[in-house]
Formats: structure tokens, C-alpha cells, sequence
């Protein structure tokens, strides 16, 4: 990997390499280029690059000497590189490493992560492990400091705290660009002191505090989150949320990933407007690795752009330019300039957004969907690998629920509704049917038992609920990506099936299940926090594509259906939630009771 270096370093070096006095180490020739300065396409153009920055923009055939790597960029577009303004690389469930590998022949040559899946298994220590792997990277990394660990505090029992002093010492670390995604918006807008004390030491730091505002309101409330400094919010799912967010300032950061399947609304608030979309972007959240391999990473959300009828150059503008201005980071990134770093993509289908060629830091990495270079392997600690911690071996008994009256032959509850390809979930009410005391599922209202088992310290702490949407007929499921405490979590059609399935995990060190009659039909071991492993993206898609399967045998077809479940468990969204301490109203945050009268 090129060194890089910074602008101040090498300044002569970019001068006398412009005005032809020096040779340039690499010029692109004759490509399209993907003015986002502009918003043009300008033919014919090459771009003189020398210690990993480009020099000139123009005709650089002054600038090619003997040793100059040239690469003919005839009939393709030249892009910069794209880059996500926010992602959570423990929702692959790879590594760093493997994440870059997965994603850097698709175009992203810049992430700005959110640790805060690792962070609230492993606090500090989580988020420096994932630090020191980014550096030995050519996948550009910096890092949101995760600000909600717990999410929602008092709520759930996590493995870890972060708070305050620790946000502080963290904004001297050179790849902290910011605060990541604060979700604790009553907090914010409420004055919780320990929440604007995490603002103040970002602020102050003079970095970027990013955002998660989850409710669909537009007015005063979102102008006191905006207005304590928050930069940006990827937690749009109508046009008028984002449409709101940009008319007041902040990035709507507009949300694809395997689950999360916003973009077809969220972009209404550009198609349906005559806006300026210098606030708008796009991310991908969370996404899996097969859908990584299958549809591609902001390549494909890029593309999910255009489809919805965006210009393709507005498309890549809110993946490059925008990003880049929104994290401060536009003097080295977002476009192709002089003195800019050189993370360039050379496309050969602007609509399909084929990439074929992607450079970052002046060096080819990857061509043709493959990767050039060698990506380092990095081994985490055993204190990173041993987090499953039940009270106890599982038993069917653990997971019966009682009725409020043994006499009772039916009672009502609240369940929580999952919707397929959606964050949120909503609050309904449904009668079951009680024999002997025990609440039962009702397989034919779509309605199955749920168990949320804290799994950080042994407290034996479980929270027992119902849920709607999955059309499970059969079996049982259970992970440990379980956001964003990443607790235990289970869903079954009966105890003994969902017994197996907890205590399987906690002999695999965490993952994802699938069981039935007795057996178990697929596994994921997750060995990293019970989040991830380092296995490479196409071995943990095969996994997964066996997963999904396993959830169709079930009776489940909906899209990526861990992902999905895994949301059951964070109390930051609405409207109805279940943790290891029981159901969460998470429109009035207060508990609730699962028995109605």
C-alpha cells in the first residue's frame, strides 16, 4: 500500500509535477470524467497523479516520463471514488479486512464506521481492535465514535459502558472524525446533561457529530436535535422526513442495505422537488455479505438511485462530493481535483454504475471485481472471542409464560409487528390461547413466542414476549447480533426447539441459528464479540444464503430475516420493543406489561 501522504508534505512535489518539471508516478488518459464540482461530464480528460494525489486535471501528457504508469481510460467515465457516510462493519459480520476486500472492487474506497455493535460488547477495547485493523488497509477508515452504549440506557443490559471522558479522550485519536450516531434524540432534545457532555466534547473537539432521529416529526423537535449540532441523519423513511432534514440544514443520509429498503421512498424528497441536493447522500447502513457479492455495495445503492429517477451525476455527487463536504473531509476527498487524494473509479455503464477499475491513493487495487493487492490478515485476542456468557444451560421450562390466571383459557397481549424490508415495528394487541396456565403461540395469527437472554455477564436476566410478521410455522432461531445490546435473542414455535438454539450459540461463541425438530439446520458461528468472524465474504454468504434457507423451511420468506429480527431488540426505534428486562414502548420510553385486560 502507497504511503500516504498529507497535503502539506508533498506540495512542491504536486506543483512541479502539474507544470511538467517532475514526472507524474501515474496518469489516467483519456477518460469521461464525472465533474461533481460541476455536475458535467467533460471528454477527453487525464489526471496526473503523484504520491497517492493528483496533480492535474486536464492534458497531462507533460507529465509522462519513461516510468509512468499510464492507464487508458478511453470509453469510461472517471469518477471519485465512492464513499459511505455511514456503515456498521460488524452487521457484515466480517472483519474490517474482509469487509474492505468485499467492498473495494464495487467502488468504496472511503467508509465512516460506527463501532458501536463491537463497542457494546467490548467498549473501548471493541472500538481501538477494530482501529488497528483499518490501518493496515487500503480501504480509506474513519471512525464515528459510537456515543449510545447502552442505546438506551436503563432499558437493556449491555457488556459495556462508554460515556462522556470517554468520548473525550477518543476525539484526540487521529481516525475519529466525529460522534457516531446519536440515538438517544429524547436525550438530546430534553437536556440529559450526560448526553450534551458527549456533544460538547465532540464540539469542542471540532468535530462532526452525526445523527439517528428515528420519529417521524418534522417540526420543533427536529430543530432541537439540528439545532445541538447534529451534522446528519441516515433515519429517514418517508420523503418528508429527509425533505425536512436538508431544508434545515442537515445531510439526509438516504438508506439501502439488505434489509433497509428506504431509497424507493426516501428519494421522493429529490425526484418530486426542485431541490439543490447538496444535503442529500447515500449509505448503506447494514448489509450482509451476499448481498454484497450479489448486488454490490454503493454501487449498488448508487444504481437504486438512478432507477428511482435521479441523474446519475447527482447520484455520484451523493456519494463523493456531498459526503465528503459533510464530514469536513473535502480538501483530500469527493472529487477529482488537484491536490486531492486519488480515489478514482473508472465506470464503464454510468446507469448500471459498472466499475471497472478502482484506484485509491494513486494505486490500482482492484480490476474487473477483483482485488490487486493483498489484504492483511489480523488476529483478534481471545478476550474478543469469549463473550457468551448465560446464568446457565438453557431449558424448554425458560421459555414458558404464564398466564396472569391459571383459570384463564385465553388472554390478551401486545405483540410486536415486524415489517418485511422496514426498521420499524408496530404495537398490536391479539388474544392467545392459555391451557394449564401457559400462554400459547398462535401459529395461524402468525404469532410466536420471543426471548431476549442477557449473555454479557450471566445475570440470567430474560425478557419474554411475542411477535408478528415472520410466518415461521416451525422451529426456532436465535443470534447474538441482536442490536444494539446483542443480547441472546430468540424467536420459536416451541420451547424445546428455542432451548436448542440459545444453548448452540453459546457453545459456538455467538451467531446466528436455525433449528428444527430437534436439529439444528444451519449455523453461522460469529466467534468475534458474537458478531463477526474472519472468514472472507464469500464463505460467510454461502452461510447466510444456508440461513436464509433454513428460515424458508420454517415458513419465513421474507428478505434478509436475521436482519430483520435482529432490530427486535433496540429500544431506539419505534414502536414496540423487546430487551432482556421485558417489552419497551419506545414512543414514550417506558416498560410496558405483555398482558392487556
Amino acid at each position: 500500500m502507497n504511503k500516504r501522504f498529507s497535503l502539506q508534505e508533498i506540495t512542491k512535489d504536486l506543483a512541479a509535477v502539474a507544470k511538467g518539471s517532475k514526472p507524474a508516478q501515474m496518469v489516467i488518459k483519456g477518460g469521461k470524467l464525472i465533474n461533481v464540482n460541476t455536475g458535467e461530464i467533460i471528454p477527453n480528460i487525464d489526471i496526473a497523479i503523484t504520491h497517492g494525489r493528483i496533480a492535474l486535471v486536464g492534458d497531462a501528457s507533460h507529465t509522462i516520463g519513461p516510468d509512468t504508469q499510464v492507464i487508458d481510460a478511453q470509453g469510461y467515465y472517471i469518477s471519485p471514488g465512492f464513499m459511505d457516510g455511514h456503515i456498521h462493519v460488524e452487521s457484515s459480520m466480517m472483519t474490517v479486512g474482509e469487509y474492505a476486500r468485499a467492498v473495494l472492487p464495487h467502488g468504496t474506497t472511503t467508509i465512516f464506521m460506527d463501532p458501536h455493535e463491537i463497542a457494546n460488547v467490548l467498549g473501548m477495547q471493541g472500538v481501538k481492535l477494530m482501529i488497528e485493523e483499518s490501518r493496515s488497509l487500503p480501504l480509506r477508515t474513519y471512525v464515528a465514535m459510537p456515543s449510545c452504549v447502552p442505546a438506551a440506557p436503563g432499558f437493556e443490559d449491555t457488556g459495556a459502558s462508554i460515556g462522556p471522558e470517554d468520548i473525550r479522550e477518543a476525539m484526540k485519536w487521529d481516525e475519529v472524525i466525529g460522534l457516531g450516531e446519536m440515538m438517544n434524540f429524547p436525550g438530546v432534545i430534553f437536556g440529559d446533561d450526560f448526553i450534551h457532555q458527549e456533544l460538547q466534547a465532540t464540539l469542542e473537539a471540532n468535530k462532526i457529530v452525526t445523527g439517528h432521529f428515528s420519529i417521524q416529526e418534522t417540526g420543533i423537535d427536529l430543530n432541537a436535535y439540528i439545532a445541538a449540532g447534529i451534522r446528519c441523519c441516515h433515519e429517514s423513511v418517508r420523503a418528508e422526513d429527509a425533505l425536512a432534514k436538508m431544508r434545515l440544514g442537515m445531510y439526509a443520509q438516504l438508506r439501502e442495505g439488505s434489509a433497509w429498503h428506504d431509497v424507493k421512498e426516501t428519494i421522493k424528497s429529490i425526484t418530486e422537488n426542485s431541490i439543490d441536493t447538496r444535503y442529500a447522500t447515500l449509505v448503506s447502513d447494514d448489509t450482509h455479505p451476499n448481498t454484497l457479492i450479489t448486488l454490490g455495495h454503493l454501487d449498488h445503492v448508487v444504481r437504486r438511485a438512478i432507477e428511482e429517477g435521479v441523474n446519475p451525476i447527482t447520484a455520484i455527487q451523493m456519494v463523493t462530493i456531498n459526503v465528503a463536504q459533510c464530514f469536513g473531509v473535502d480538501r483530500d476527498l469527493g472529487t477529482i481535483s488537484p491536490g486531492r487524494w486519488a480515489d478514482i473509479l473508472l465506470i464503464s455503464d454510468l446507469t448500471k454504475v459498472k466499475v471497472e477499475k478502482v484506484i485509491v491513493n494513486g494505486e490500482l487495487v482492484a480490476e474487473a471485481g477483483q482485488m490487486l493487492v493483498e489484504i492483511p490478515k489480523v488476529e483478534y485476542p481471545d478476550t474478543a472471542k469469549n463473550t457468551i456468557n448465560l446464568a446457565k444451560e438453557l431449558e424448554a421450562k425458560d421459555f414458558i409464560i404464564d398466564a396472569p390466571n391459571s383459570k384463564m383459557n385465553q388472554v390478551k397481549v401486545r405483540v410486536i409487528e415486524v415489517v418485511e424490508a422496514k426498521v420499524g415495528t408496530y404495537s398490536r394487541e391479539a388474544i392467545l390461547p392459555v391451557e394449564k396456565g401457559v400462554v400459547l403461540n398462535d401459529i395461524d395469527q402468525d404469532i410466536i413466542k420471543a426471548a431476549v437472554i442477557e449473555r454479557h455477564r450471566g445475570t440470567g436476566s430474560m425478557g419474554k414476549g411475542f411477535v408478528k410478521g415472520f410466518n415461521i410455522k416451525e422451529g426456532a432461531v436465535a443470534s447474538t447480533v441482536a442490536h444494539d445490546s446483542h443480547n441472546l435473542l430468540i424467536l420459536g414455535t416451541n420451547d424445546e426447539d428455542m432451548a436448542l438454539a440459545g444453548n448452540t450459540l453459546a457453545k459456538a461463541g455467538g451467531g446466528m441459528v436455525a433449528v428444527k425438530n430437534g436439529e439444528v439446520i444451519a449455523l453461522l458461528p460469529l466467534p468475534i464479540a458474537g458478531l463477526m468472524c474472519q472468514e472472507p465474504a464469500e464463505v460467510v454468504a454461502k452461510k447466510v444464503e444456508e440461513l436464509d434457507l433454513a428460515w424458508k423451511e420454517l415458513g419465513c420468506h421474507m428478505v434478509s430475516p436475521f436482519m430483520t429480527m435482529a432490530l427486535i431488540a433496540l429500544a431506539v426505534l419505534p414502536e414496540l420493543r423487546l430487551t432482556n428486562k421485558g417489552l419497551v414502548d419506545t414512543i414514550n420510553f417506558q416498560f410496558v406489561d405483555l398482558f392487556l385486560e
